[in-house]
């Protein structure tokens, strides 16, 4: 569970290689009590950013955006912000349909939390910023990461039992 929260908070710690890592070394945990054991870490590690979006969490003043100074236009930049402007109105109109439809936040949270797309991390930072209902959050991002890790955790199993 310890790895699953680190990995949540950490996007460079990958669940997943641990998991099958760890299935593949220890074959006798069930792969059902992984499953949850990894999902309830996840979603653990989620609510920080959950709660930082909201605005309920405090964070330390250097993981503040702080205000630059305004830097000399140059082509190099000119071309960064034409390249970015499209992503920046995607994710704009995202954000927009989150607030105005709040079901459609939860399937949106619900399936990035089975698949991972759109980005997990991206989702439950725009569930807080959508002011999602922590129930909602909980329920959707367990259940979806239930099934996720668990069908993980069987994979060695299951690719074993068919080459064999």
């Amino acid at each position: 569970m310890g790895v699953a929260f680190g990995s949540a908070l950490i996007p460079l710690i990958s669940i997943e290689i641990f998991l099958v890592g760890l299935v593949m070394q220890e074959p006798h945990i069930p792969w059902l009590a992984l499953g949850a054991v990894v999902a309830v870490g996840q979603v653990g590690g989620k609510l920080v950013y959950y709660y930082a979006a909201r605005g309920d969490l405090h964070l330390p003043h250097w993981m503040h955006r702080r205000h630059r100074r305004s830097k000399p236009v140059t082509a190099r930049r000119v071309r960064w912000q034409l390249r970015t402007k499209r992503i920046r109105g995607w994710l704009e109109v995202v954000r927009e349909k989150c607030h105005r439809h709040p079901k459609w936040m939860v399937g949106t949270y619900g399936v990035s939390s089975l698949l991972g797309l759109p980005p997990y991390m991206a989702t439950a930072v725009l569930a807080g910023m959508a002011r999602m209902s922590l129930s909602a959050f909980l329920s959707a991002g367990l259940l979806g990461r239930f099934v996720r890790f668990s069908a993980i955790a069987a994979s060695p199993a299951l690719f074993a039992s068919w080459l064999l």
